[in-house]
């Protein structure tokens, strides 16, 4: 047998080709949206995919089991567990052969064994594997993001993400159940989960790729909580703010996705068409570092960084309702916008490199700063009130600790509750280590704002300054539509 992780560091997202050796025949499960990499590993590997499924209807990734399928001409095997609501609407025309609790298939001499474990989602499942050309027993079992390192999936997102009111505590308490089906399973079984650190599934997994069920059931947190009602009330608590894209990809990851390897590459752009684009309301992202998007951008465009949390603030920030063009170098622009085709944001028109500021500034045209502050300027503010200290970090964080007086909008937010943010006086916007901030002022100034300046020293460098603190709960976000 051949066991092969696919991780994406964007996503913190892993998936698995699992192979017969004896036969050829491999396995894909939870495939995202680069067919191309599960394609050439097995094509390394000697394998041909002859299986795909996936575990669940994903909230934070666009699937990519319908389309590899497609492409490798495999078997397309989804989940026919849980409610009417969240059913497979592209299961027929994908001709996909739907499972349930207790199934099995095949790939070579490996079968894999189907376990409904509800309560991240309704029909989530998960696959034990035995490779039956060695043994009797089963090896380990892929948990998809019911059990990750260290935690469990999140039972809230039906209702902070897809909008379904009333969801997240009978979803806990269904995740509780199926965690003591969990722990019946033998303690030597491998977990293969769905998800490391840095994923908002959870809000506390670990960095470490796989574990053991006997592990976890030592370790996890979740697995050593007896009563139901004491699990419910802490696996709620604490979780991060899901991303708005992930009520996208609940619904077209439920309703079916157009093939990416049908679209063609975005156009590079000339340069005299970025203000009229801007105009008629294209969202241009530069992808540059903060530091040189602060020193001089064209006025409109929002910064978000090629870095690892591109995907996530993408997510955030960019709408799936309107076209998207990028200010990216020629070698990058490929990779940026397949990214973006990770988390189905695909109305991408084209895309500029850097050089569109110079043609910008050759029309005669000025470019916008922010303008860097100290914190000493920031004491000196508060000190004042001449001026607004906008926290952009998450709830959690700003319960923690946070400036006194600071007006609290997390960065994912700034669009929907810019009316809140004063307009009579600069603002000073800040997180926690300066990232979200550079991009929050960049927002700021593109809904209007001129008057923004970015404090890069953020909440770590007020702290270690020895500047006081507040704790406090900020009103609650409303929850996403």
């Amino acid at each position: 047998m051949l066991l092969r992780l696919v991780y994406n560091d964007l996503l913190a997202q892993a998936s698995y080709l699992v192979g017969c050796q004896a036969t050829g025949e491999a396995l894909v499960i939870d495939p995202n949206r680069d067919s191309d990499q599960y394609l050439e590993l097995a094509g390394a590997e000697g394998m041909r995919i002859s299986a795909v499924t996936e575990t669940h209807i994903h909230a934070d990734f666009a699937s990519g089991a319908r389309e590899l399928a497609a492409r490798s001409g495999a078997r397309l095997f989804l989940s026919d567990e849980g409610d009417a609501a969240w059913k497979y609407a592209f299961a027929g025309d994908a001709g996909a052969t739907l499972v349930h609790n207790g199934d099995s298939f095949m790939v070579g001499n490996i079968r894999i064994e189907v376990m409904h474990t509800p309560g991240h989602t309704p029909e989530h499942i998960c696959f034990v594997l035995t490779d039956t050309a060695g043994a009797n027993q089963p090896m380990g079992i892929f948990t998809g993001d019911f059990v990750f390192v260290g935690d469990v999936g999140r039972p809230d997102l039906l209702e902070t993400a897809a909008g379904q009111r009333g969801t997240m505590a009978s979803g806990a308490r269904t995740l509780f159940q199926s965690l003591q089906r969990f722990k019946q399973l033998s303690d030597y079984l491998q977990v293969w989960p769905g998800h490391g650190a840095g994923s908002a599934c959870g809000k506390a997994l670990g960095a470490v790729p796989q574990s053991t069920v006997g592990y976890e059931k030592l370790f996890n947190w979740a697995l050593n909580v007896e009563s139901e009602d004491e699990f419910v009330s802490m696996v709620l608590a604490g979780q991060p703010e899901p991303p708005f894209y992930f009520a996208q990809m609940k619904k077209v990851n439920k309703d079916g996705l157009p093939l990416v390897y049908d679209m063609p590459m975005p156009p590079r752009l000339n340069t005299g068409r970025i203000g009229d684009l801007l105009t008629e309301g294209v969202v241009v992202v530069d992808t540059r570092p903060a530091p040189a998007f602060g020193s001089g951008h064209i006025p409109g465009t929002i910064n978000i960084g090629l870095m690892k949390t591109f995907l996530t603030y993408a997510g955030w920030l960019l709408p799936y309702d309107k076209p998207i063009a990028l200010i990216v170098d020629d070698a990058r622009a490929v990779a940026a916008i397949s990214d973006l085709h990770l988390i189905a944001l695909d109305n991408v028109v084209g895309y500029w490199t850097p050089d569109v500021l110079d043609a910008w500034q050759d029309a005669g045209k000025a470019l916008q700063t922010i303008t860097p502050i100290t914190t000493d300027d920031v004491a000196r503010a508060q000190a004042s009130g001449d001026a607004t200290i906008l926290d952009v970090r998450n709830i959690a964080e700003y319960q923690e600790g946070h400036l006194a007086g600071a007006l609290h909008v997390p960065l994912g937010y700034i669009p929907r509750r810019i009316a809140e943010i004063p307009e009579d006086k600069p603002i000073i916007v800040h997180c926690l280590s300066g990232v979200r901030s550079a991009i929050a002022a960049g927002v700021l100034q593109s809904l209007g704002r001129d008057d923004v300046h970015n404090y890069p020293g953020s909440y770590q460098e007020w702290v270690s300054s020895g500047h006081p603190v507040e704790r406090g709960v900020p009103e609650p976000v409303p929850v996403s539509d």
